[in-house]
């Protein structure tokens, strides 16, 4: 990734899609290799509260709240995206990041010490990879690297919930 590789690796979800989220050319890959339109933002993960601080300008309290009582991974998205390749951003300038948990996602993001692109495996459209087996050959043949880790598993696994916050304050479940 360091390099502008893209990587394709189990998340606190669903098998995900991932490269640095800083490289707007390794960005560009990831949409390419989704066949996903350039103008529908991406997510990223990040290991950490200040991780997250890096990459949003001001973290609104109710963020915090949010993250600290949500029982299932949620992504959030935060206004005045910052430190981010430009193409990861939505034009409104904000991004859709999380704080992951999972073991092997988190022990990532920490290595790498950036926040990583974190969407899911599969060509736009489709349904998500919830396991590695269920990921689009065409998929795996387009990334760089395939990580090893729970490529055995087969508990089913579902997509963040996704929550928007806006400027003024006001809440949108974007998906449950």
């Amino acid at each position: 990734m360091r390099q502008g590789g893209v990587i394709l690796y189990p998340t606190d979800t669903v098998w995900g899609i991932g490269c640095d989220a800083t490289n707007a050319e390794a960005v560009k890959k990831v949409y390419a290799i989704k066949q996903r339109d350039d103008s529908k933002a991406l997510i990223c993960l990040v290991d950490s509260d200040a991780r997250l601080q890096r990459y949003v300008r001001d973290v609104p309290d109710v963020a915090w709240q949010l993250i600290d009582c949500c029982d299932r991974p949620t992504t959030l998205i935060l206004d005045g995206a910052v430190n981010l390749a430009p193409n990861l951003i939505a034009a409104d300038g904000s991004i859709g990041i999380r704080i992951t948990q999972e073991p092997f996602s988190k022990e990532l993001c920490y290595r790498f010490q950036k926040a990583v692109v974190s969407t899911s495996a599969n060509i736009s459209g489709e349904p998500a990879a919830q396991n590695y087996r269920d990921i689009d050959p065409r998929i795996i043949e387009a990334v760089d690297y395939v990580c090893w880790s729970r490529r055995q598993e087969h508990q089913p696994h579902q997509p963040s919930s996704i929550i928007k916050l806006g400027r003024g304050g006001e809440v949108t479940i974007i998906r449950k």
